[in-house]
């Protein structure tokens, strides 16, 4: 050991500076701690509300899109039934079976005057495109060029006919010349006598709008012919929109309802499609709208701006509350390093000063003893003072060496050295001493056992092993010293038979003056076993009781072996 003189003000210079790098630790640790769970907590708050805005305008087009539906289900069921009541009219029955085809779009112009006429007090939806007649053979019945029963060119009659008429109302859809789509409603016509189906009227409507109060942007469509046709007409449809519905729609068994998300003119939407006419005898037909993301991504933008404008005041906040906490909770640290500081100089400076009067007092008891006027007695007497002293020099050595120690004054000069060799060594001290308990001293070393520290107190932590087990050993007892190593680290165990520790004694065995077992006749300050551990510590080690049972205590020290990593020099506090 080699100690340094110091300054009178440098142990609290050193005790300050530790104070401070506590004081900036603790503030460092409550802003980590309080930034991270505010980052955390506005990071969820941010992604729900981010949800829940994405939530609500799914919400209100869904809600329009039930609205539409609504609305076209009122308007089929109306039409619906007009047309099964324009069906069985007299009039129409009459000119069908008595193959009076000429009166036929009369009649029917005349029975729905009031659906083709423009009326702007009669909803649009209401209002009848055109009108035509299926023949028996499913193909249309084209009407007179008096007859006002709605325009529709060759290509658009060829879209009506069908192979066979069907038995049952049905609805589809037509693709116009100027690129729009009719919704069509085809009733069947039963003979009044035989019951067979001998027509079919078909009337044609304009398809339902989404008409939504969402923004620009917003559109919807029917997808007809693997072509879809935005509603209002004239807008024309991406190429690759129409790619990716009919990929989605194709199949064996296509998807009731559905949605995804596409690019369309650059922008990111959300397509939803379902099907118009399900097991319909015309073409399938499918309805398609898409709603813009613009306007989420806008939501998402000022709620992420609004998160982060608060996470800057949280921020803000919290380095305020670190700076407060770690002032509040460094003043009590500060205060104990300066009471530690204080304790740990007079334990230093008390030992000091204790070490030259029990020097003087040693060597006045020695000249005493060395005068030949004493009898026996009180030469014994003598004896027993000078071994007295020697004790309080042991302790008192002991008190400097933890006082350095826990003032982070002491340095260690690592140098290898073979624990085989200190441990005969303090074999040999061992047999110099009486020993009435005939104590017998088993060795069982393994490895070269060779460790980085300073000598001096290896052996210090080895004498004090080696002496609780001779202190604490019961007669005709004995102790075992084992060594072993891995590639890390040397391990020495001592263990020696006798009474056992207390259990409730262990788990305090290192404090100091704290003995496991409190026994007048045995001599100790209970230092030993702490002072131990720690200069273990310091070398990179630790010492731990491995067991202590009825006749059996074990001690293991454990050392880091040369060859790993770098000695240090560093003093420890």
């Amino acid at each position: 050991m080699r100690a340094r003189a110091e300054p009178a003000g440098a142990g609290s210079a050193r005790s300050a500076a530790r104070v401070a790098g506590f004081r900036t630790r603790l503030h460092v640790a409550t802003m980590a701690v309080i930034s991270a769970t505010a980052l955390l907590v506005l990071y969820v708050a941010e992604r729900r509300l981010a949800v829940n805005a994405e939530q609500a305008l799914e919400l209100e087009f869904r809600g329009a899109l039930a609205g539409l539906h609504n609305s076209d289900e009122v308007r089929q069921t109306v039409m619906a039934a007009r047309c099964r009541a324009l069906a069985r009219r007299p009039r129409i029955h009459a000119a069908l079976e008595d193959n009076a085809l000429d009166l036929l779009y009369p009649s029917a112009q005349d029975e729905l005057a009031d659906l083709m006429a423009a009326d702007s007090s009669r909803p649009v939806l209401l209002q009848v495109q055109f009108c035509r007649f299926l023949g028996p053979r499913g193909s249309v019945i084209r009407p007179g060029p008096a007859e006002r029963v709605g325009a529709l060119g060759p290509a658009e009659e060829a879209g009506l006919s069908l192979p066979a008429l069907p038995q049952r109302q049905e609805i589809g859809y037509l693709e116009r010349r100027g690129g729009g789509v009719s919704e069509i409603i085809l009733t069947p016509i039963a003979s009044a006598d035989t019951g067979e189906v001998i027509a079919a009227l078909v009337l044609g409507f304009e398809p339902v709008q989404l008409v939504l109060p969402l923004g620009a942007g917003i559109r919807s469509g029917i997808w007809l012919g693997r072509k879809l046709h935005l509603m209002p007409p004239g807008h024309g449809a991406d190429g690759a929109l129409e790619k990716d519905i009919s990929t989605a729609v194709s199949g064996p068994d296509p998807p009731a309802e559905a949605s995804f998300r596409a690019p369309v003119g650059g922008a990111e939407h959300v397509i939803f499609y379902k099907p118009l006419n399900p097991g319909s005898v015309f073409p399938p037909a499918y309805e398609v709208c898409a709603y813009p993301l613009a306007e989420l991504a806008a939501r998402q933008r000022r709620l992420r701006w609004e998160v982060l404008g608060a996470t800057a005041a949280v921020l803000l906040a919290a380095f305020a509350a670190g700076e407060i906490l770690s002032l509040r909770f460094s003043t009590p640290v500060e205060r104990l390093a300066v009471e530690s500081e204080r304790s740990a100089r007079f334990s230093a400076d008390a030992s000091h000063q204790l070490k030259t009067p029990v020097t003087v007092l040693r060597a006045g008891l020695e000249e005493l003893l060395s005068r030949e006027h004493f009898t026996p007695e009180e030469c014994a007497q003598i004896s027993a003072l000078i071994h007295q002293t020697y004790r309080l020099s042991s302790l008192i050595e002991d008190l400097l060496l933890l006082a350095r120690m826990d003032a982070g004054r002491l340095k260690i000069e690592r140098t290898p050295v073979e624990l085989r060799h200190l441990i005969d060594a303090c074999r040999d001290d061992f047999s110099a001493l009486p020993d009435p308990a005939l104590l017998k001293i088993e060795v069982d070393l393994r490895g070269r056992l060779e460790v980085f520290g300073e000598k001096r107190y290896l052996a210090m932590i080895l004498h004090n092993l080696l002496e609780n087990a001779r202190k604490y050993n019961r007669p005709g007892g004995r102790i075992l010293i084992s060594g072993a190593e891995d590639d890390r680290f040397v391990f020495v165990r001592i263990g020696n038979t006798g009474p056992g520790i207390l259990p409730g004694a262990q788990r305090d065995l290192f404090e100091r003056f704290r003995r496991g077992r409190v026994d007048e006749e045995v001599p100790g300050y209970g230092l030993g076993l702490n002072l131990a551990r720690e200069l273990a510590r310091i070398h990179g080690g630790d010492l731990r009781l491995i067991q202590s049972g009825e006749d059996w205590t074990e001690f293991e020290l454990k050392l880091e072996r040369t060859g790993v990593g770098a000695p240090s020099d560093a003093p420890r506090a």
